[in-house]
């Protein structure tokens, strides 16, 4: 194991209930005089959208929504909301919202500065450095659900419509200059979200902690996130009321996705291409993928995941850690194969093929080939 390696960590974080409250400092913290709310469809007349808007209003802040945002964002989303940016004469983003409102309002702040199409800027060598920084608008992220981490991410995926791929678009600039985590905005997530954006965060934990690269602080953050994960989704998810299981869930979202600068594997090379093609939740899709890629990776991660169980209290070593997480997903009704999340007869061809061009494949432990990936996806056919 080479120990050199090149790290960064997240951004200033106003974590707390009811801390959406200072949403108007946060803005002024990060240079916005003049933010555009990026959300998606179903966020934008609900209450905590509304009060949010009502804070920046009477900050003199201005009230400006954009929600053409769908549940896997693509380029059209993207384009529509820059020119509502440009034509708003915006100086900055409020990216609120589960992933798919994070993701989309990071990219809008991100293109409205630039001449050079969107997908020159895919998470390839050194393409983000095609980017003008300087033309880069400011932004503060607010999440709404306890999943993906992507306010404390630099970078966003977006889905191309026309390959029906989805892509990482990457620049250190992403990374938001304020975040605030106010659990008091998930107590009104229905059951499934809170399974599924859960079951998100925990995945990001479960893949950084076994990815074979060399990241001592992504790996101690990656496994506390785990035990947050098990002591705490099956409060929220049995109580969304439960605002200590709730907070704790956005704490471990977050790790999660700081965490997993450590790498991602199979799970997420998977989940990509499926939640591209057939528009499944990326959270529960990875839920569905997590066990079969487990015993995929047996014989690289039986160790780790050891080391794992005996962490967060657990039985049975690697056995025992599949067994929680199969007991993990079936209390939380998350299916047990594709069909299960509608989608028959897939096209095996091209998920193998998205998961193959997938930047995930990096992370896998063992390493993923075309005959390989196959008959882990017919696993959970």
């Amino acid at each position: 194991m080479s120990l050199t390696a090149n790290w960064s960590y997240p951004t200033a974080i106003r974590f707390g209930a009811g801390r959406i409250s200072e949403i108007a400092v946060a803005c002024t913290a990060a240079g916005i005089t003049k933010p555009l709310l990026v959300t998606d469809r179903g966020l934008k007349d609900m209450a905590i959208t509304t009060k949010t808007l009502d804070l920046l209003e009477a900050a003199g802040l201005g009230r400006a929504i954009f929600a053409d945002v769908d549940p896997n964002p693509n380029e059209k989303n993207a384009e529509a909301g820059v020119r509502a940016f440009k034509e708003g004469g915006h100086d900055g983003v409020v990216a609120f919202g589960g992933g798919s409102g994070l993701d989309l309002g990071k990219l809008v702040a991100f293109l409205a500065g630039q001449t050079r199409p969107l997908w020159d800027f895919e998470d390839i060598g050194d393409w983000w450095t095609r980017a003008d920084a300087d033309a880069i608008a400011p932004i503060v992220a607010v999440p709404t659900t306890a999943g993906t981490g992507s306010e404390v991410g630099r970078a966003s995926v977006i889905t191309n419509s026309e390959t029906e791929q989805k892509k990482i678009i990457f620049h250190p600039k992403f990374l938001p200059s304020v975040v605030i985590c106010d659990p008091e905005l998930t107590v009104g997530m229905p059951k499934f979200i809170t399974a599924g954006t859960g079951l998100d965060a925990f995945a990001h934990c479960v893949e950084a902690f076994c990815s074979p690269h060399y990241h001592p602080m992504s790996q101690g953050i990656a496994l506390e996130g785990m035990r947050l994960v098990k002591d705490y989704l099956p409060r929220a998810y049995a109580d969304g009321t439960d605002l200590e299981a709730r907070a704790q869930m956005m704490s471990a979202a977050a790790m999660g996705a700081t965490a997993f600068q450590k790498g991602l594997g199979a799970i997420h090379a998977l989940s990509h291409p499926i939640g591209a093609i057939y528009h499944t939740h990326h959270g529960t899709t990875n839920a569905v993928c997590m066990p079969a890629v487990l015993q995929f990776n047996k014989p690289a991660i039986t160790d780790v995941l050891v080391q794992a169980a005996n962490y967060l209290g657990i039985d049975g070593g690697f056995d025992g850690f599949c067994g929680f997480v199969d007991d993990l997903n079936d209390s939380m009704g998350i299916p047990k194969s594709l069909a299960g999340l509608g989608i028959e007869n897939p096209d095996i061809d091209r998920i193998v093929a998205g998961a193959l061009s997938d930047p995930s494949t990096g992370g896998n432990p063992v390493e993923m080939t075309a005959a390989n990936t196959r008959d882990l996806l017919l696993r959970i056919v």
